[in-house]
């Protein structure tokens, strides 16, 4: 009589999303690897800001150099959520510490004069905005997943700053106000986005209920 082989699985491959392999945390995790890049870059943020408050031509390299490493760990800790596995806390934690840094940098420059008012209130609205437009729909137990041209915002936000606490090899006006003025484009067009896939999302699940 014979005995049957017992099942094997194929190895899961190398970089495959967390569905397709052991989830490391569940999504009601809070001490996860992900959280604590979040929350350490969230803890050096304040230091860096009170630099950027002070700064002389001395520490314009040491600036520099710290808001790199806080926008590197803002993709380090999406990459190892991204293998990990998402959590609720993650998905709150994250976009709270990338808003209080960059707005924060822009606020802070603004009032130093190293930027013009205009287009950092209108960036300043936007996120505060979005930011009770996601707690609004929350309290109804809507989520408002993030989008990619929430990143590239991000990114192109985290760059006009970089630009502006880059010491000066040259005079880079013009670039410094080109990024800026691409933070807001994106700024405004990522909240239409959000807004207009939530509206989208919520017809199709009406829809699907009838």
């Amino acid at each position: 009589m014979s005995v049957p082989a017992p099942e094997t699985r194929p190895p899961t491959p190398i970089g495959a999303a967390p569905s397709a392999r052991l989830r490391r945390f569940g999504p009601t995790a809070i001490k996860t690897r992900a959280n604590a890049v979040t929350l350490t870059r969230l803890l050096f943020t304040i230091p860096v800001l009170m630099l950027v408050i002070d700064r002389d031509h001395g520490t314009n390299w040491a600036i520099f150099t710290g808001w790199l490493v806080l926008w590197i760990t803002d993709g380090i800790d999406g990459w190892i959520a991204r293998r990990d596995g998402t959590t609720r806390s993650g998905a709150f934690l994250d976009p709270l510490a990338d808003k209080i840094l960059v707005l924060g940098g822009l606020v802070t420059l603004a009032a130093r004069g190293d930027l013009d008012w205009e287009p950092v209130t209108i960036i300043v609205v936007r996120e505060l905005g979005v930011s009770l437009y996601r707690s609004f729909e929350g309290r109804r137990g809507v989520s408002l997943p993030a989008r990619r041209l929430g990143k590239w915002k991000a990114n192109a936000q985290f760059l006009a700053v970089a630009l502006v606490l880059l010491p000066p090899t040259a005079d880079t006006t013009w670039l410094r106000r080109a990024a800026l003025w691409t933070a807001v484009a994106l700024t405004v067009v990522s909240a239409v986005d959000l807004y207009w896939a939530h509206r989208r999302d919520g017809r199709r699940q009406v829809s699907h209920a009838l």
